[in-house]
This record gives C-alpha cells, sequence and structure tokens, in this order.
C-alpha cells in the first residue's frame, strides 16, 4: 500500500498548492510568470541531483532524453501552459472537467508503451474510481448542464473549439508524463534525478512562454514568499512523494492515485474557505477512496 499512500499524499500537497496558486492568478499574476518562478527556483534547488545524473550522461539513451522532454518539456511545461491557456476559450468548468479525462490516457498510454497489463478487473475497479472522481466535480457539470441549455453556441463555437484543443494538449501531455516518468524509473534513475532532469527540462520549455517585454517582478514582496512556500509544497515535497509512489506502483495505478488531487483541494476549499462541499461531492470521494485501495490491495 505504500506506493500509492505516497502519490495519495503528494495529492494532498498539491491541494494545499491550490489554495495558494489560484488567489495569485485571481489578483492578475501571469500564471506563466508564476509557474517559470518556480521551475527557476526548483531547477537551483534540485542542481545536486542533476550532478548525479551527470555521471550517467554517458549511458543516456536516446529513449531516455525522450522521456526527459515529455516528463519537464511537455507535462511540466506545456501541458500547464495549455491547461491555463484554455479558460481563455471555455469556460473554466468545462476545463477542469475535460481534465478528468487524464487517467484514460495515462492507463492508455501505460499498456502501450510500458506493457502494462490491463486487465478486466482493473478496468472495472478504474471506472469506478473514475465515476467517483466525476461524482467530485459534480458542480463543474452542473454548470456544463447550464452552458447546453442556456449558451450552446458557446459549447461549440470555434472559439470552444480552440479551447478543447489546448485541454487535449494538457490532458495528453499530464498522462504521458505520468508514463514516461515511471519509464525512467524504471531504466534506474532515482527519484531526486528525475525531478532535476524534470524541473531542467521544463525551465527551458518555458522560456518561450514567458513575456520578457513585462518586467519579471512582481507587485508585492509578499508574492516571492508565496511563490516560495508552493515551490516547497508542490514542487519540493510533493514531487519528492510523488516519484517514491512512481517508483513503487505501475503508472496505470499511479494514474488513478492522482485523481485525490483535486478532491483535497475541494475539501481544503470546505475548511479554510467556507466553500461546502455537497452530498454528491463526499459520496464521490468515498468511492474514490474505496476504489483506488481496493485496486492496490487486490494488485490488479
Amino acid at each position: 500500500m505504500t506506493g500509492i499512500l505516497f502519490v495519495i499524499m503528494a495529492s494532498l500537497f498539491w491541494g494545499v498548492d491550490a489554495l495558494i496558486r489560484y488567489p495569485l492568478v485571481d489578483r492578475g499574476l501571469n500564471p506563466v510568470t508564476i509557474v517559470f518562478f518556480e521551475h527557476a527556483v526548483l531547477t537551483v534547488f534540485f542542481s545536486l541531483g542533476l550532478f548525479t545524473a551527470i555521471k550517467r550522461m554517458g549511458e543516456l539513451r536516446i529513449g531516455d532524453v525522450f522521456s526527459f522532454i515529455m516528463v519537464g518539456g511537455v507535462g511540466s511545461a506545456i501541458a500547464t501552459v495549455a491547461f491555463t491557456e484554455s479558460f481563455r476559450y471555455l469556460n473554466p468548468s468545462l476545463s477542469i472537467l475535460l481534465q478528468k479525462l487524464q487517467p484514460i490516457i495515462a492507463i492508455s498510454l501505460a499498456a502501450v508503451i510500458l506493457k502494462e497489463p490491463v486487465d478486466k478487473k482493473f478496468m472495472i475497479w478504474a471506472g469506478i474510481c473514475l465515476f467517483g472522481g466525476v461524482l467530485v466535480s459534480a458542480p463543474d457539470i452542473e454548470r456544463f448542464y447550464g452552458l447546453l441549455v442556456n449558451d450552446y453556441n458557446l459549447v461549440v463555437s470555434d472559439t470552444a473549439v480552440r479551447g478543447y484543443g489546448l485541454v487535449g494538449i494538457s490532458v495528453v501531455g499530464w498522462g504521458a508524463a505520468t508514463v514516461f516518468g515511471k519509464k525512467l524509473s524504471m531504466s534506474g534513475f532515482e527519484p531526486k534525478s528525475i525531478m532535476a532532469g524534470r524541473f531542467l527540462t521544463g525551465l527551458i520549455f518555458l522560456l518561450p512562454f514567458v513575456d520578457w517585454s513585462r518586467r519579471l517582478i512582481l507587485p508585492d514582496g509578499m508574492d516571492y514568499v508565496k511563490i516560495l512556500i508552493m515551490v516547497l509544497l508542490s514542487g519540493a515535497i510533493a514531487m519528492g512523494l510523488y516519484y517514491q509512489g512512481v517508483k513503487r506502483i505501475p503508472a496505470k495505478t499511479v494514474a488513478i492515485a492522482e485523481m485525490f488531487f483535486p478532491f483535497f483541494a475541494i475539501i481544503l476549499n470546505w475548511f479554510y474557505l467556507g466553500k461546502q462541499l455537497s452530498e454528491i461531492q463526499l459520496v464521490g470521494g468515498v468511492i474514490l477512496i474505496f476504489g483506488s485501495l481496493v485496486i492496490q490491495w487486490k494488485k490488479y
């Protein structure tokens, strides 16, 4: 049970991170700037991990380099930028709802790339977990239904299609990052080396997206403190726990455990921001917990 608990704990820290991140974005801070600062600090923080990885540079295969690009460049940088950018074209509730497709992408890629067996029993329990995750997002479903009824054109317009494309990029990118992170772990890379390569590659891929015409000086000095807290929570601690989990369990199980992130984010919003959970969301959380624990317990 240790592996899945590592990923679940990482999801808890990602949920705490959301309490800080979204208020910063709501205040008008450019999301790309925030992610850029995070990657810059984390690259320095994990630079010692790079020295460990450099010892194996002569052993690096083209497949390993590609895996780092998928984990850092695509998963950590491009997918994050694409998902954030989708909010310009879609109702955020719809973007968040479509993001629930990520486990399906990760499980499919794990079967194709890592040759992980996906039997009938796993698919049944994975479907149960996905159903629980959808129930957790019940308010987003209600908003989407409202759009269909009241403003259908917004759902099928050319602008919306761009948004769907951006969400698709983010879903595939994050799903691929899970699978290729597992592949690096199977190739013998330690978690600290994977994190070092992830953040460095992500930083490089983020450079074209940074608006260099603006000064990269944040308007409030406390914003730097908040970003450092996010670096500690979602970068150092959460990713450290996450890759310890990736090292121990199949990528398909990691994809299921990652679904705890939105659930924890909603729970924390309930406690700290007074945004009460509905009965449907609580039921969805119970289903998600039960289903994921059965998958790990039965080793499906």
